[in-house]
């Protein structure tokens, strides 16, 4: 589910799928489909996420993509360990901004932003 934190910034609670890939597949529309000012920084909030599958982590490569294009930040928070697990396997941590939770991802945003200002 998308909740507009603030007009910069998006927070997506996600759950196990089939919501996820189609939590993921909007988000990206509405990234892909934004204009450069209305573009928010997206927060993805994997509390309720159990697994993810090769789909979902291509997925979320993508969106990253677009985001980072954008000029926008996308940070996940609240990974369990099983997902973490995959994600330092295949190295995606590296890649994937994180926090571990919500309020840090939203604090950690906010502060980048007053700081390129």
């Amino acid at each position: 589910m998308q909740n507009d934190w603030s007009e910069d910034i998006v927070v997506v609670d996600l759950a196990d799928e089939p919501a996820l890939s189609d939590e993921l597949t909007d988000m990206a529309k509405r990234i892909e489909t934004g204009q450069a000012k209305r573009v928010p920084h997206v927060v993805l909030n994997f509390s309720s996420v159990t697994y993810v599958n090769s789909s979902n982590l291509a997925q979320l490569l993508r969106l990253n993509r677009a985001v980072e294009a954008m000029g926008r930040v996308m940070k996940l928070c609240s990974i369990n360990e099983e997902i973490m697990s995959v994600l330092m396997t295949t190295g995606l941590d590296k890649i994937f901004h994180s926090a571990p939770d919500p309020m840090t991802a939203l604090a950690g945003i906010q502060l980048d932003d007053a700081e390129a200002d």
